[in-house]
């Protein structure tokens, strides 16, 4: 059995009990600690939420240090899908605890994720019932999206971002991701970032701050 998702969390800004959380999905051979820092520049947008950053349940297999949601030495879609799916369950396991230990349901919860973490993100949010109050995507692409429009149990409006240069994951996969979520009835917005490498920058971040407001800012639903 493998053991339950760990990593740092972060208060909200304003001191007070949560009435919403983001959860932070790092990339391949990084951690949680690699994204919890992003609380530094949401919080102040959302100052009634709480952040957390799990760590990947697996030591990333590709490098000397850091975890993976699944293997990606090779870039086999099926192969892809199969670790999607397994890492699932333990991400779903994960933020059912989180939002329970704050007295939250999915409605007042976002996935915002980086690379690797966008696919769970993508993966796992639309198969939530109920599923998030939204989705932010840095960096990456939507697993297995001829799937989705017969598994996907919810539609949580979803901000994919992406450098026009990035030399890991397609600039492309931005598209093919969003052509793929709307297939299934979810609406995808998309941000273009000019120059822009595998990363994220102050007008991507910007672009998340305002969406993540758009469906996290009003008062708790509970």
């Amino acid at each position: 059995m493998s053991q339950p998702l760990t990593g740092p969390s972060r208060a909200p800004a304003s001191g007070g009990k949560p009435t919403s959380l983001v959860v932070l999905l790092h990339g391949l051979g990084a951690d949680g600690q690699d994204l919890i820092d992003l609380a530094q520049h949401l919080g102040p947008f959302l100052p009634d939420t709480a952040f957390v950053a799990p760590n990947a349940p697996e030591p990333c297999d590709m490098g000397p240090y850091g975890y993976q949601w699944f293997s990606l030495q090779q870039r086999i879609p099926a192969l892809m899908a199969a670790g999607a799916d397994r890492a699932a369950p333990l991400l779903s396991q994960f933020i059912e605890a989180q939002l329970a230990a704050r007295g939250l349901d999915a409605r007042r919860l976002a996935l915002v994720g980086f690379s690797q973490g966008t696919m769970m993100s993508l993966h796992v949010g639309p198969r939530l019932s109920p599923g998030p109050a939204a989705i932010v995507g840095f960096s990456g692409a939507l697993v297995a999206p001829e799937r989705l429009v017969a598994e996907h149990r919810s539609t949580p409006p979803v901000l994919l971002i992406h450098g026009e240069a990035d030399q890991v994951v397609p600039f492309q996969a931005m598209d093919a991701a969003a052509n793929g979520l709307v297939a299934a009835g979810i609406v995808a917005e998309t941000v273009r970032r000019p120059g822009l490498g595998h990363g994220i920058d102050g007008p991507g971040l910007e672009a998340a701050a305002q969406f993540l407001t758009r469906y996290l800012g009003g008062p708790s639903q509970g």
